[in-house]
């Protein structure tokens, strides 16, 4: 009887994170009638079968941005060239620029305007690579053992190579965005470069697709309020802006895409 119960609750938690996009585990307690321990172990076990990530009281639904790389860039590819367009709009001239690897950071280095002279650094080879192509950007190539997950280069030697560096804007990818998780990364070298990465940078932007929001990764990367800007797509919920807006994240909107 206990396992059906468990099986019962936890069918309860799934659909509940399906439709309200997170649950609280001092709610689910009251609710089924048992403690907020028994509720936190359920969501443990479902954390630990991939079913949902555990926060701060509850849980966040696990984000989308599973694949590699090349399986990423076929993904939505015309929302993030409307979401890189917009991210462009948002880069001066003259600056230095960190690019994250990610594919929709890819999308905002192929978009930059041929003309835009900047200093651009990155961890990506694949980013290098289309930027080099712009002849008024200076590239640095951010070195190390590249990770074939995320496309980008972690570890030491890509922490000491940007231990050099201060840049201006850092364009950081992001696994899953939310409140109060914040911005979230898979995995653990990936969320302490990117961490590092942005606590050298004056200012980070983020260019997020629709289905991150309210999502969570494992490690946590930053929160929300020290994101500077968050490129979001057209169709984002101004009620869930607006709550971004409040920490001191500026938002941009994306175009409609065909």
């Amino acid at each position: 009887m206990q396992d059906f119960l468990l099986r019962e609750r936890q069918g309860v938690i799934s659909e509940r994170l399906r439709l309200n996009g997170r649950v609280l585990a001092a709610e689910l307690a009251l609710e089924f009638g048992v403690s907020e321990d028994t509720v936190r172990r359920d969501l443990r076990e479902m954390a630990a079968a991939g079913l949902c990530e555990r926060v701060y009281g509850g849980a966040l639904p696990v984000s989308p941005a599973h694949g590699s790389l090349t399986q990423r860039i076929g993904f939505a590819a015309d929302r993030k060239q409307a979401l890189a367009r917009a991210a462009a709009t948002q880069i001066a001239a003259g600056a230095c620029v960190f690019f994250d690897a990610g594919s929709t950071n890819l999308a905002i280095a192929n978009a930059l305007p041929a003309e835009l002279e900047l200093t651009a650094a990155t961890n990506a080879p694949a980013i290098a690579a289309a930027l080099i192509d712009k002849p008024a950007v200076n590239v640095i190539l951010i070195g190390g053992m590249v990770d074939r997950q995320t496309g980008g280069a972690l570890g030491a030697k890509a922490l000491r190579d940007m231990e050099q560096i201060s840049p201006d804007l850092c364009i950081l990818g992001a696994c899953g965005v939310d409140l109060e998780a914040g911005i979230t990364a898979f995995g653990f070298e990936d969320a302490e470069f990117k961490r590092f990465a942005a606590s050298r940078s004056r200012k980070v932007l983020a260019a997020v697709t629709s289905e991150k929001f309210g999502t969570a990764a494992p490690h946590s990367v930053l929160p929300v309020a020290h994101c500077e800007c968050l490129v979001v797509e057209h169709d984002a919920d101004p009620a869930v802006l607006a709550g971004y807006r409040e920490r001191g994240c500026r938002t941009v909107i994306a175009e409609k895409t065909n």
